[in-house]
């Protein structure tokens, strides 16, 4: 896989109810300004799901894929706090994916989030083809594909090893939610599956934080 495009890492998870406060303090306090501060990173954001799938959803931008092989990434993981280790200990059926961006159509950042799971192999040609079918739509602000990296992609302390399957997902970022579910209804019609809808609650961008 071609390492100098654009990464994402994506990480999303259920967690109990009654760890929820804290764990939403601390992903708003403390981690996504920790992940963004890294070098390489470029934004973090936060989404909630709005039906299917999992509740929590946080996907970080970053210069390319080989970032997430640099020293002060790995960095990262050796100075985590207490209260990251208890949180990332509560996560419930977590996701992660380190994922090369592919396909870009538009550019922004959309209100809605829908995501789109595909087969391995699916064609980025294609893919592509359909970001710019719908960036003609109302209410579209970008779609891209992730394909994650086997080797990069490595399990969260609670994921599930068994049957885990590292598969591409076409994203649409659209500016409200009756877009995001017309426009995956369009893409989804073609690709002959299921979309999973969430919401952003946030986003931090590298600017925000640089000194």
């Amino acid at each position: 896989m071609n390492r100098s495009v654009q990464g994402m890492l994506f990480v999303a998870t259920d967690i109990n109810h009654a760890d929820e406060a804290d764990f939403n303090h601390w992903y708003d306090r403390e981690h996504v300004e920790e992940r963004v501060a890294i070098d390489g990173f470029l934004s973090g954001t936060r989404y909630q799901s709005l039906g299917s799938g999992r509740q929590y959803l946080g996907l970080y931008k970053t210069t390319s894929l080989a970032d997430f092989t640099s020293k002060a990434y790995h960095a990262a993981f050796t100075r985590q706090t207490d209260w990251s280790v208890a949180n990332l200990r509560k996560m419930v059926n977590p996701m992660r994916r380190v994922c090369a961006i592919e396909a870009k159509v538009g550019f922004g950042s959309g209100s809605h989030l829908a995501i789109i799971s595909l087969p391995d192999g699916s064609d980025v040609v294609a893919v592509h083809r359909l970001g710019e079918t719908l960036f003609a739509e109302a209410g579209f602000i970008t779609s891209y594909l992730l394909v994650p990296d086997v080797e990069l992609s490595t399990p969260l302390p609670k994921e599930p090893r068994e049957n885990r399957q590292l598969l591409p997902m076409m994203l649409i970022e659209s500016s409200s939610a009756e877009a995001s579910q017309r426009l995956a209804a369009q893409a989804c019609a073609v690709l002959n599956t299921r979309a999973q809808f969430y919401a952003m609650s946030w986003q931090l961008t590298k600017q925000e934080i640089a000194p």
